[in-house]
């Protein structure tokens, strides 16, 4: 990486010059022919100022997953780490706390948050009380106060849709898991299956037999739907079938190769989420990838546009997806 130095010695003027002018010194009084070459030869060095930034203390990581739910869904333990690692990089003081040990186990003097996972109306209400600054990633469940950033799952729904059927499937079935509503301890139908029933039955292709759905996005509820769905269709199987998120597909993908069903020339599997080893199955599996490095940098961008910034307006912010084609679908 070059240095102020490397310019400088290119430039041909001292490193004291150089340095004021790329940090934009109001009073140094140097020619605009002098400014202008400085500026050439520091872009044709690929030189990029530093960064200085404020430290924001007093973060909290609201992380409200349990153990076991990360256990089965690589895609949050991503999130997570990536959280902790651009934390530092954007000079932010983060203290993690989990579901576990409550809502009463968060500072009252926290400066905002950042938070994953299923809050309940009384603790959105506690947040309120605590901070007007904070962030929610994968979900919006308070609009009204605070921001949040999130896949497009309606828009990868529908895509899906569109992309089975221009590949000629007309018998489309969904696997997935339900969402949990806090307030209720009630299982409630997940966005992506609401989508998916709502497309499908625009397009005039929704069978409600296609649809398997419980509790869970792990593998091994993938593999407990798929055989549910073969040993209920039998020979109506559907040619395709759309599944909530990869560690659903790999189950799935188990349970059709076990049972000798080709993939994809009986039945085609598309997912949401490009985890690591969406590659390495059999065969390697068609599914959106979801950047959770941008979802994270957002999140954190949004925060500090609220403190540092003091922006007033609630924002919503969905990331779109690109779809990565395997061979799990023709």
């Amino acid at each position: 990486m070059a240095t102020i130095k490397d310019v400088a010695e290119k430039a041909g003027y001292s490193i004291s010059t150089v340095s004021r002018v790329l940090n934009n010194d109001e009073s140094l009084s140097v020619p605009d022919e002098t400014r202008e070459k400085i500026f050439e030869v520091a872009e044709s060095l690929n030189y990029r100022k530093k960064t200085i930034r404020t430290l924001v203390k007093n973060i909290a990581f609201l992380y409200w997953l349990t153990d076991k739910e990360e256990l089965e869904d690589v895609y949050f333990k991503t999130m997570r780490l990536e959280i902790e690692k651009l934390a530092k990089q954007f000079n932010v003081e983060l203290a993690t706390y989990k579901i576990s040990g409550g809502i009463d186990a968060i500072p009252e003097n926290i400066e905002g948050f950042i938070a994953v996972g299923s809050f309940s109306d009384d603790e959105l209400i506690r947040l309120r009380q605590m901070t007007p600054h904070g962030v929610f990633i994968d979900s919006t469940p308070d609009p009204n106060h605070f921001d949040s950033v999130r896949p497009d799952l309606k828009q990868m729904t529908r895509k899906t849709v569109d992309f089975l059927i221009e590949k000629g499937h007309e018998k489309i079935g969904f696997i997935g898991g339900t969402y949990h509503n806090p307030n209720t301890d009630e299982d409630e139908m997940d966005v992506r299956e609401r989508t998916f029933r709502e497309y499908m039955k625009e397009k005039g292709l929704l069978e409600e037999s296609f649809i398997f759905c419980r509790r869970g996005f792990s593998v091994e509820n993938g593999y407990h739907l798929m055989d549910k769905a073969v040993e209920t269709l039998g020979e109506k199987l559907p040619t395709a079938f759309f599944t909530a998120a990869d560690p659903i597909a790999v189950g799935c993908l188990q349970a059709l190769n076990e049972k000798g069903i080709a993939i994809p020339g009986r039945v085609s599997i598309i997912s949401i989420n490009n985890i690591s080893v969406a590659k390495y199955v059999s065969p390697p599996l068609t599914t959106f990838h979801i950047d959770i490095k941008e979802l994270c940098k957002n999140a954190i961008e949004l925060l500090l546009e609220q403190i540092l910034q003091k922006r007033k307006a609630v924002k919503t912010l969905y990331i779109g997806a690109e779809l990565v084609v395997r061979k799990s679908t023709n």
